[in-house]
């Protein structure tokens, strides 16, 4: 990415560590996980990383963007 393109990015989003570029002030939970990498059926979670505290997102959630928020999967547990 060139430094003209890096200032046209409104957004860098953190998902499970890695920065995702985003143009626009908000964001569905369906495009977090395609740029994430999954399928949205095994959920999103958004952490606040100034308070530590997790939210699972429901589907079709528009999420207003702000600093300090990172996403990552919906972790799944099952008697085993």
């Amino acid at each position: 990415m060139t430094l003209p393109e890096k200032l046209d990015i409104k957004y860098e989003i953190d998902i499970e560590g890695t920065l995702k570029p985003w143009d626009e002030d908000q964001i569905t939970t369906e495009q977090i996980a395609a740029l994430g990498g999954w399928d949205p059926s095994l959920g999103v979670i958004r952490i606040d990383e100034h308070d530590g505290s997790e939210r699972v997102l429901d589907p079709k959630e528009v999420v207003k963007l702000t600093p300090g928020i990172q996403f990552a999967k919906n972790v799944k547990f099952k008697r085993g």
